[in-house]
């Protein structure tokens, strides 16, 4: 160690203390400010802050926004603090629409503005335009948040407007929007089906799509986010007897689905992606009836061991899971309530 350079033994340091003291260190001096700002020191220091410790649960309601903690020992959230929106909003009028080390993308339901927002360092990046980008409808849009090999941060706007569909990309890197051609079954256009936000995994971007009513069709949209090129691959083979939600997470990498069916009670299984086929991971118990007011609240899936289905109210049950234990919090709302989510905290920036 000795021999290593002041330049060096900082950066190592530094690229392993928490968000926040980063933050703080920038203002040691203007080498240090100057090195804090680097890409390198960032995408490393993201890297490293990828871990369950530095997990956070925010959570919107009509008066607050608040963050806490996650307690993975026993399941549970710490003490809870006030967050203050940087950005102007109408009784916390914010959608959470995607989120990606420490990114989240919302947007304002009052004025319909994309924003990219990282609630540890309060910065944010309006992602509206004059010539209409950039602005996004409840339902009938779907919005995707990934890195390319380049680590420039992107956002996939997928747009249905009059029978039409447009999908447009937002680069961080050079600020700016760009249209992006996708041919797609005409169906798939209709507000009768409803497309999931992205899910990030292994270079491509995954969407649900699912026909809102019994027995009705389900497919999956995968964006390559290095050729650009979309494709569509089949749903999990689920009983089509009552109502169908596939809910997509990236556990280490790898593309799992929460696929749920059911309308009083609910079966809910969890499927691998392996190549464009899903592989059963496992069956849960019927999940008794839950009130419709409680899945309309923030629900969270927990797999460390267990698995735990929770709400703002508190944890309503447990499955036990017989399999490698792998930790994941990940949360879920019933047609996609967008009032909360989990996020790493991070130092990565909405704007270059």
């Amino acid at each position: 160690m000795a021999d290593l350079p002041i330049h060096t033994i900082v950066f190592e340091i530094l690229t392993r203390v928490p968000a926040k003291d980063v933050g703080r260190s920038k203002s040691v001096c203007k080498q240090w400010y100057a090195l804090l700002s680097t890409k390198d020191f960032v995408r490393i220091h993201c890297s490293r802050s990828l871990v369950s410790s530095n997990q956070r649960v925010l959570l919107i309601d009509d008066l607050t926004c608040s963050i806490r903690p996650i307690i993975f020992q026993s399941n549970d959230y710490g003490p809870s603090s006030i967050v203050t929106f940087p950005f102007h909003h109408q009784n916390n009028d914010v959608s959470i629409l995607s989120h990606l080390n420490g990114l989240l993308c919302v947007c304002l339901n009052h004025t319909y503005e994309l924003l990219l927002w990282n609630p540890t360092t309060t910065a944010f990046k309006r992602l509206s335009t004059p010539d209409s980008h950039g602005f996004y409808i409840n339902n009938l849009d779907a919005v995707g948040l990934y890195v390319d090999a380049d680590d420039d941060y992107k956002v996939l706007h997928i747009k249905r407007r009059s029978g039409v569909l447009g999908v447009h990309l937002y680069s961080r890197e050079v600020d700016s929007w760009r249209n992006i051609p996708f041919i797609t079954r005409q169906e798939y256009l209709s507000p009768h089906f409803n497309w999931s936000a992205g899910t990030f995994c292994g270079g491509t971007l995954y969407f649900t799509v699912c026909e809102c009513w019994l027995g009705g069709t389900n497919r999956v949209i995968c964006f390559d986010v290095n050729s650009e090129q979309f494709k569509e691959i089949s749903f999990p083979p689920v009983p089509s007897t009552g109502m169908v939600q596939g809910v997509l997470v990236n556990v280490k990498n790898e593309l799992h689905m929460f696929a749920s069916t059911g309308m009083f009670e609910m079966t809910i299984d969890l499927w691998t992606l392996q190549g464009d086929y899903w592989i059963k991971v496992l069956s849960c118990p019927p999940i008794p009836p839950i009130s419709l007011s409680l899945w309309c609240d923030i629900t969270h899936y927990v797999t460390n061991g267990n698995w735990f289905v929770m709400t703002k109210l508190g944890k309503l049950f447990t499955i036990e899971m017989d399999m490698k234990p792998f930790e994941c919090f990940y949360p879920v709302t019933w047609f996609r309530g967008f009032k909360g989510a989990v996020f790493v905290e991070t130092i990565v920036s909405p704007s270059i």
